[in-house]
């Protein structure tokens, strides 16, 4: 059987308003909300007491609470007030794992022996908190990180004169400390409801069976849980039994990757920053090869002594060099200057990597990898002799027309993210593999020899039998209609009658199998004085 780990878990009851309190500098009895799409994510208590509870609607809680005050929930803002607290921590009780903002495990067996058991202990811990001016803090002490996450969430919030005499005489007992005996989780647990797991489904489904507690889930034996649930459900069960063989992971100090470089006095000029960044920009690719890790990503700051920052983030197709960090640091210079000079002077420059790989992801194949770095080499030239959208790539974006959907990007940077707007009048799949850069004018001729148009409704004039190049029917250019789909019509500003163009789509299939995409525009009520105007605008291949 698998040793289990002696675990303190710290826990501060709604971490998430006890930020947006720092954040905004609110009172910290005031009726808070925190909401996440519409609906209440977190409360402060005096918003509970007036019945605002998590995961009603912004309008219910405001009814309930006239002095609520709702303020979006961000998780930037809940990582960034508990830093200082982890970093607080650490100093006492070396070895914290980060659990979830306003929660965080620690191994108690040597914070035990140096304050003299497990109670005082998590005394101190407490008292950490209240030194920072966080109150309400509660702590758990059992075998595993699961049992004792539970522990301090069974806890009594005691008054603040109470806690804080608490924190600082051990003797004295405290009701915000509850600890579990060794070997006794499985009992502790027994009496705990299923909704406590993060499972909701498995939570219904054990209901639905007759079973509504840790105990009884427990008491299952191991085997039909496997065969009934899987590998989660075990999972599930082994926690409900009080086997919670996970090590508590202490957290890893992020590494100080980023460099910066102060001009004193201010340059105004570009080569004269680029050359300064330069031996910073070798420190920075030196400091990534040292940690095992590429940069694939970058952001670039660049200060003015007239205050202003101009920031923005750089993407690579493979990894950056020296001499390609400061290739950026130029090109954002002349993305808002002359190509001699600045508005302003530059002070200060700072570069941060903001997407990094292990370099063993990076390496070379065993037989190399030449011709893409001879792609990449010339492209980056290009770059370097042309600036950052001299060279582009095109990608396939979002929109009605073929046209609207060629997306060109900048050589290295993040293509944009695929469409997820239904675009009313788009071409259904697949798409057209040849498209012309400019349309093909083309006649398109029912049976009985006359033009066919669209009317206002997007109804044709007449069954398409036949359509050419030439001009007129019969002539030897003729191509014979066999099948054909539409309209797939895009009524364009339609509410202004002056520049109002509608276009309807048809594809078409020849006599010789050949499958064409054929734009009308203008016909009857649309502007073209009943003429309509027929063009091919791309071919299935």
């Amino acid at each position: 059987m698998t040793a289990l780990t002696r675990t303190m878990v710290l826990w501060s009851p709604d971490w998430p308003v006890t930020a947006a309190v720092q954040e905004h500098d609110l009172a910290p009895d005031a009726a808070i909300a925190l909401i996440d799409r519409g609906l209440v994510f977190a409360c402060s208590p005096a918003a509970r007491r007036d019945g605002v509870s998590r995961g009603i609607r912004v309008r219910e809680a405001q009814a309930r609470c006239g002095g609520l005050i709702v303020l979006p929930h961000r998780a930037d803002v809940d990582n960034r007030v508990f830093e200082p607290v982890i970093a607080e921590v650490e100093r006492m009780m070396p070895g914290v794992q980060l659990l979830r903002p306003g929660c965080l495990a620690i191994r108690v067996r040597g914070p035990a022996r140096y304050y003299g058991g497990e109670k005082p202990a998590a005394l101190a811990l407490i008292g950490v908190l209240d030194d920072l001016g966080i109150t309400g803090a509660r702590v758990g002490i059992a075998d595993g990180p699961f049992a004792a996450e539970q522990a301090a969430r069974s806890t009594a919030a005691p008054s603040t004169a109470a806690r804080s005499t608490a924190a600082r005489s051990t003797a004295a007992p405290s009701k915000a400390v509850s600890i579990v005996a060794e070997g006794a989780s499985a009992e502790f647990l027994a009496p705990l409801p299923l909704g406590i797991f993060e499972e909701p489904a498995l939570a219904v489904l054990l209901q639905r069976l007759g079973i509504r507690t840790l105990g009884a889930f427990a008491a299952l034996d191991a085997t039909d849980v496997r065969d009934r649930f899987g590998e989660s459900g075990v999972r599930t069960h082994t926690l409900a039994r009080g086997l919670d063989a996970r090590l508590v992971s202490p957290r890893v100090p992020p590494r100080q990757l980023e460099r910066s470089v102060a001009f004193e006095p201010a340059l105004d000029r570009i080569d004269q920053v680029t050359f300064g960044v330069l031996a910073v920009a070798s420190e920075f690719i030196a400091a990534l090869i040292a940690a095992n890790l590429v940069c694939t990503g970058i952001r670039v700051d660049i200060e003015s002594d007239s205050g202003e920052v101009s920031g923005r983030s750089w993407l690579h197709p493979r990894s950056f060099t020296a001499s390609e960090v400061v290739d950026r640091v130029r090109w954002q210079l002349q993305g808002g200057a002359a190509e001699t000079g600045l508005s302003s002077g530059v002070t200060r420059v700072v570069i941060t990597p903001e997407a990094v790989d292990s370099v063993g992801n990076h390496e070379h194949g065993l037989w190399g990898t030449a011709p893409d770095e001879r792609i990449h080499h010339g492209l980056s030239r290009v770059q370097g002799m042309l600036g950052h959208d001299a060279v582009v790539t095109a990608v396939i974006g979002g929109g009605r027309t073929l046209a609207d959907r060629a997306t060109f990007v900048a050589w290295g940077d993040r293509p944009p993210a695929p469409a997820t707007r239904p675009w009313p009048g788009q071409l259904p799949q697949p798409a057209p593999a040849t498209v012309f850069a400019t349309g093909h004018p083309v006649h398109v001729f029912s049976a009985d020899g006359r033009g066919v148009s669209v009317d206002e409704r997007g109804m044709l004039s007449a069954a398409p039998t036949e359509f050419s190049a030439e001009g007129a029917a019969g002539t030897s250019g003729m191509r014979r209609v066999t099948a054909w789909a539409g309209p797939w019509t895009v009524d364009e500003r339609w509410w202004d009658a002056k520049t109002r163009r509608r276009v309807s789509r048809f594809q078409v299939v020849d006599d010789s199998g050949s499958a064409w995409l054929l734009v009308c525009t203008g016909g009857s009520g649309t502007g073209g004085a009943g003429t309509a105007y027929w063009v091919a605008e791309a071919r299935y291949d």
